[in-house]
């Protein structure tokens, strides 16, 4: 199995009448800004074990499960709504870093979360890494009635129990479907996520830890406009890294591309492209090394200045 170099503890902090657990590796250093690292859909926080051991140094790192994920609980609810995201991302920045502006990482949903949060309170960012967060296609006012009406179909079946996500018979199992999802993969690591992703419940049987309300579509179109707004007020440095494999094409097909994605990012004043060779979208699982060595030297003055004008645009 995978060994841990930096070991994390797990703390519980109340945020918005919710326990929210909170991984922490290392210590608050002087001079130092918080590293935060927020995880994608259907994730964890443990998730970024393996870019934590492969940093250049120590840092203080703040990696939360958000809500309903990992060992967060998702309150009485049977849907996910965005803004929360937000808020809950402020509070945590309150409790653990004040006023202290942080180095904020997101991955996949985190990453969208971290670019509208860096947009929102552009102050309390120091500098913005965003490992594919791409966003969402492009939609039409007049899809709105077909989106309602696929939320409340989606919120009977949940209740219904049509939406379970899976059990699996043992850690291996779960394993097993980690390395399915993500052919990358090596089986220490799939086995060493597995005990942070799921967990036994009292048949045995192991539970993924994500709630299936997160399947429950988003009731409120995605209006591009209005994130390109907030990019416009983004002030952080910003490194925006891509796999070298193009999940866009797989998700959208065709209906939201990676030019359309730079393109967007061309409203963010001070943002530079990076690529990791073959990786998928796990990119913190396939490449570790590789995606540790750009944060370490951009988040390090002087080895990667994104404030430097002579950055490549996308």
């Amino acid at each position: 199995m995978y060994q841990v170099r930096r070991a994390s503890r797990s703390e519980f902090t109340r945020i918005r009448c919710l326990d929210y657990h909170v991984r922490v590796w290392g210590e608050p250093r002087a001079g130092q800004a918080p590293l935060v690292m927020v995880h994608g859909w259907m994730d964890v926080s443990a998730s970024y074990q393996f870019v934590v051991d492969a940093f250049a140094q120590d840092r203080h790192i703040i990696a939360p499960d958000w809500r309903g994920y990992g060992l967060t609980k998702s309150g009485a609810v049977d849907n996910y709504w965005f803004p929360d995201y937000l808020a809950d991302l402020d509070f945590l920045l309150d409790y653990y870093a004040g006023a202290q502006p942080v180095d904020l990482i997101g991955h996949s949903m985190g990453g969208n979360i971290a670019m509208l949060y860096a947009g929102v309170r552009p102050e309390r960012i120091r500098r913005l890494v965003n490992l594919e967060g791409f966003g969402m296609p492009l939609t039409k006012p007049s899809q709105a009635p077909g989106r309602y009406a696929k939320w409340m179909d989606e919120l009977k079946k949940l209740h219904a129990g049509e939406m379970d996500l899976k059990a699996y018979d043992d850690v291996d199992g779960v394993a097993r479907r980690l390395m399915k999802t993500n052919a990358r993969l090596s089986q220490h690591k799939a086995q060493w996520l597995a005990q942070h992703w799921a967990r036994a419940n009292a048949q045995g049987k192991w539970e993924i830890l994500g709630n299936a309300a997160h399947k429950v579509s988003n009731a409120q179109l995605y209006r591009v406009d209005e994130v390109l707004e907030v990019y416009q007020r983004i002030t952080a440095p910003t490194l925006a890294v891509e796999a070298s494999d193009n999940s866009l094409d797989q998700w959208f097909n065709g209906k939201f591309t990676l030019s359309q994605y730079h393109e967007r990012l061309q409203k963010v004043a001070n943002v530079r492209v990076e690529r990791i060779e073959d990786a998928g979208h796990m990119m913190h699982h396939d490449q570790p090394e590789q995606l540790a060595q750009l944060i370490d030297a951009f988040l390090t003055p002087g080895e990667m200045n994104a404030s430097d004008p002579a950055d490549e645009r996308p």
